[in-house]
C-alpha cells in the first residue's frame, strides 16, 4: 500500500478547545468518508528542545493558544487529491466550519496553519 499523508500544524485559543474537539471530530468523519483511512489531531504539550525551533515559535503562539498537529492517512494520493477537492465541497464542512472562522471569535485561522502532503521515505 502507498499510503499518502497531509499534515498540518496550527495554532487555536485554548478557551475554544473543548468547541475545537467537538467540530474537529464531526470533520474527521467526514474525511474517513472521502477515503481517508484514519485521521488524527493532538494537542501540543511539550513545545521545546533545546537547539531546535518549535512549533510554538514558528506559529508565532500568543497567550493563551495551543498548537494543534495533526495528519491524515490515505491508500494513496489519487484518493487524497480526490478527497481535497470533495471535501470542502461538502455542505456539512460549511456548516461546521464557518463557526470556527467567525470574525467576531475567530477559532480558526487559516492563515495561521502550516499544511503539506508527504509521500513515504521508510517504512
Amino acid at each position: 500500500m502507498a499510503d499518502y499523508i497531509d499534515g498540518f500544524v496550527f495554532p487555536i485559543p485554548s478557551i475554544y478547545l473543548k468547541e475545537y474537539k467537538e467540530v474537529a471530530e464531526q470533520v474527521a468523519k467526514i474525511w474517513k468518508e472521502y477515503g481517508a483511512i484514519a485521521y488524527y489531531e493532538s494537542i501540543g504539550d511539550d513545545m521545546s528542545l533545546e537547539g531546535v525551533k518549535s512549533f510554538a515559535t514558528n506559529l508565532e503562539l500568543k497567550e493563551g493558544e495551543v498548537v494543534i498537529f495533526g495528519w491524515v492517512v490515505f491508500p494513496s494520493k489519487e484518493i487524497r487529491d480526490l478527497a481535497n477537492k470533495r471535501v470542502p465541497q461538502d455542505s456539512r464542512m460549511t456548516e461546521l466550519v464557518n463557526p470556527l472562522i467567525d470574525s467576531n471569535r475567530l477559532i480558526f485561522d487559516a492563515s495561521r496553519m502550516v499544511y503539506g502532503g508527504f509521500k513515504p521515505l521508510i517504512r
